[in-house]
């Protein structure tokens, strides 16, 4: 359980870090941070001699991964573009949507029948996006961005079925090379900040690679430990922390238009999680029933 906290915490102060890595802009930070992830990653897996999963990467699931691996920088990228712009309080949005993207996806994709009160959910959050759409003059594309890549993204690394780390290693060598180039370039024409604005810059730079392996070990950490219900409502630590910063340490602008947009957000997220609880205690009881197991709930106090 702590090691969940830890994980999701350490997600959600991340729109306090990326601001310290300026002047490098978005793309310099993204191309870092796949570069040093990468290093921090596979001295990760040295120091534990694991290299074994590297036999199981045949061409479906390397493809998986190379598909994944664009998504996620499509996500950090976009990520530390709005932090880095004043827009911390969307891009949190988009983590708070995210479990509905995936419920779509399910009923899209793996043609799930949803139950009654996961449709109001998914209403109350379509209702969401029209009233921020409205209040924004556009679609919150941040946040839409964020939560369908990261949904995608999720849904590849289903398929592929690989450990978060290895699955890291091997995402993070895909773009290896792009991120060189795009480092590079930066480099030549001048607009790279990277070994001009002194070592602490330098230093913050390179520890991206840290700052994204660590909360990840973490994670890995807790899911073998933890029942995944209460890991998913851990997840929504993160983007709470996002919201609270962009609203109390950056000073962003929350008109009421705004509020109302994030109340029927986490109104669907309050169903969801409620419909989740009763219908994971419903499936357990019938379990245990059929099983000839008396319900503890049932039970006599000692």
């Amino acid at each position: 359980m702590v090691f969940g906290v830890a994980a999701y915490v350490l997600w959600g102060l991340f729109p306090l870090y990326w601001p310290l890595l300026k002047p490098a802009n978005a793309v310099e930070i993204l191309a870092h941070r796949i570069m040093w992830s990468l290093v921090a990653v596979a001295a990760i897996l040295a120091a534990g001699r694991n290299w074994a999963w590297i036999r199981t990467l045949d061409r479906r699931r390397l493809g998986l991964l190379a598909l994944a691996s664009v998504l996620i920088s499509a996500n950090w990228g976009t990520y530390i573009f709005a932090v880095n712009t004043g827009k911390t309080i969307e891009a949190s949005l988009g983590y708070f949507i995210n479990p509905l993207i995936s419920i779509l996806f399910g009923v899209v994709i793996f043609r799930e029948r949803l139950r009654p009160w996961q449709w109001a959910a998914v209403g109350f959050g379509t209702a969401a996006v029209a009233v921020l759409t409205v209040d924004y003059g556009r679609l919150p594309y941040i946040a839409l961005i964020l939560a369908t890549s990261f949904g995608v993204y999720g849904l590849l690394k289903k398929f592929a079925d690989m450990p978060s780390a290895e699955s890291l290693a091997v995402e993070t060598t895909v773009m290896f090379v792009p991120a060189l180039a795009a480092s590079v370039v930066m480099q030549v024409n001048g607009s790279a900040a990277f070994g001009h604005h002194g070592p602490g810059n330098v230093a913050l730079l390179a520890a991206a690679g840290i700052v994204t392996a660590v909360p990840l070990l973490l994670f890995n950490a807790s899911a073998v430990r933890v029942p995944m219900s209460t890991l998913g409502l851990l997840q929504y630590l993160a983007p709470v922390l996002q919201f609270l910063i962009g609203l109390l340490v950056q000073h962003e602008a929350m008109p009421a238009s705004r509020w109302a947009g994030f109340f029927l957000v986490w109104t669907a997220l309050l169903i969801l999680t409620a419909d989740g609880l009763l219908t994971g205690r419903r499936t357990r009881r019938i379990a245990r029933q059929a099983a000839g197991t008396p319900d503890p709930v049932a039970e006599p106090a000692a």
